[in-house]
């Protein structure tokens, strides 16, 4: 398949274009800054250049896709100011509308609840924590959210508490609090590989997966 990347870049971002081209799909990675392109990829990849409100380049990325995955998290720096995810995720949405591109695969944590999911006291807590110290960044990941649920796209959000470094486990968890048994931790290389399997696979369509080790 032809998957564009937004957030490509990043941390968990980089490792999901990695495994996406272990399994010989052909990925165009969008990035703000070229100096964090990873050397490693080479040739193997189409790098697109622009800011994330930028709709005209994120429209140019989007042609051609089969499917979208986005890894851009909201900021932690406390510093930031506005919501800058929440227009560039409607910039996405509307240009893979109009490219007919019906598959998308977001991040989030749980104080995003899936669409049948209750509130349990770890939803609560991670809802609260953000709600009450970081708002912008809360508002933004929410934001985020409510416009790919809304979408009417072929979506899904993959969450996750606390992402750590270090090789993938290779044993994921997935599925929903209260029902389901998950933990907090997991690593980046597992969400990535997580992530990357989701455009081949309709389990959890229309649904938001919480992960864990």
């Amino acid at each position: 398949m032809d998957v564009t990347v937004f957030g490509a870049t990043g941390a968990i971002g980089s490792l999901t274009v990695d495994r996406l081209l272990a399994a010989e799909h052909t990925v165009t990675a969008y990035a703000r800054n070229p100096a964090k392109v990873p050397a490693r990829w080479g040739e193997q990849v189409k790098v697109v250049i622009g800011e994330v409100t930028d709709a005209a380049t994120i429209d140019d990325a989007v042609a051609g896709a089969d499917a979208v995955i986005s890894a851009l998290g909201p900021s932690m720096d406390r510093k930031a100011t506005g919501t800058p995810l929440i227009e560039g995720t409607g910039h996405i949405l509307d240009a893979m509308k109009r490219h007919g591109v019906r598959r998308f695969v977001g991040h989030a944590t749980p104080a995003v609840l899936d669409p049948q999911e209750k509130p349990t006291l770890v939803t609560r807590l991670v809802g609260f924590m953000p709600r009450t110290f970081m708002p912008r960044a809360y508002d933004e990941i929410t934001g985020m959210s409510n416009q790919i649920m809304s979408s009417g796209l072929d979506w899904t959000i993959v969450r996750f508490i606390a992402p750590k470094d270090g090789a993938a486990k290779g044993r994921i968890r997935s599925g929903y609090f209260g029902t389901d048994k998950l933990g907090f931790a997991i690593t980046r290389a597992d969400i990535a590989t997580f992530t990357a399997d989701q455009i081949g696979d309709n389990r959890y369509l229309h649904r938001a997966p919480a992960v864990s080790n």
